[in-house]
């Protein structure tokens, strides 16, 4: 099973403030969408409290040690048991959704990268532990202008979405 983790993040590795997103990019959740779709997905307490309910059409496995418990996921307290439970479905691909912890505690397991970097510097109070790229392959790059309303008003910053795999 492939080990996957997709996160969006600011220039200075901004991810989340009060367990929320720091930006809303219609076009980086249908992306998220897509590419998350029919798998199994891993998340800590926090980050499942901040969608608030499992997502449509994945599986939702929640990593806490405080006894968590909501209808339609399943929790773990043990990431292995999190990782077996989603191989002994079938799962060919789990994505690591969330948040800052579970990136930098299961980061070494990592096999494949879905990254959305945004162009965006500001307050956050969760951030991605720096990546060093050079044990990874870029695959694939796209990259997306920011997009303003009639009234210059920002609707979207730019963004660059990247998929990078783990050199052998």
């Amino acid at each position: 099973m492939k080990i996957s983790m997709i996160v969006a993040y600011g220039k200075n590795w901004e991810i989340g403030l009060n367990n929320q997103m720091l930006w809303h990019i219609s076009e980086d959740f249908k992306n998220f969408k897509t590419i998350t779709s029919g798998h199994h997905i891993l998340m800590g307490r926090k980050t499942f409290e901040s969608i608030g309910k499992p997502l449509p059409n994945r599986t939702s496995l929640v990593l806490s040690n405080s006894g968590f418990e909501h209808e339609g996921v399943h929790t773990f307290n043990d990431v292995q048991e999190a990782f077996n439970f989603a191989r002994s479905s079938g799962e060919e691909e789990l994505f690591i959704i969330g948040g800052a912890n579970i990136y930098e505690s299961l980061f070494p397991y990592v096999d494949k990268m879905y990254l959305s970097e945004v162009d965006f510097e500001g307050e956050a109070d969760a951030y991605l532990k720096e990546i060093d790229f050079s044990t990874w392959d870029l695959q694939e790059q796209k990259e997306y202008h920011k997009i303003k309303d009639e009234n210059g008003k920002l609707l979207s910053p730019a963004w660059k979405f990247k998929v990078w795999t783990k050199k052998d």
